[in-house]
């Protein structure tokens, strides 16, 4: 089997596949841009491709993880490239043929 890398989300602390997440890269100059590549040198972090976690992350938890500040010019462009995202929504599906099982309950698992 191959390792597949594991990140995780500087805003709601989600671990996952180093796929589901959008790199974020601090620049020379002190900027942020997003690494679409996931190869541009330089501090990393990763965000999920929410819009509650691009908004959190623009409010300050991305300037932490990253060592940098963040101008207004600079945050409202990662705003609008998080804006095409769509935010989770509970109940979207109304059959529920596509959201994952619940998982077992303690007495279900034979765990007490």
């Amino acid at each position: 089997m191959r390792h597949v890398p594991q990140r995780t989300c500087v805003a709601c602390r989600l671990t996952g596949d180093q796929r589901t997440f959008v790199r974020l890269v601090r620049t020379p100059d002190g900027t942020v841009q997003v690494d679409e590549q996931g190869k541009a040198p330089g501090r990393g972090a990763y965000l999920c491709r929410t819009t509650a976690c691009w908004e959190r992350g623009a409010k300050g938890a991305l300037a932490s993880a990253l060592r940098t500040s963040i101008n207004q010019t600079n945050r409202d462009a990662l705003l609008a490239y998080g804006a095409r995202f769509e935010a989770p929504t509970a109940g979207s599906d109304e059959d529920g043929a596509d959201a994952p099982p619940d998982p077992p309950s303690a007495t279900e698992s034979g765990v007490i």
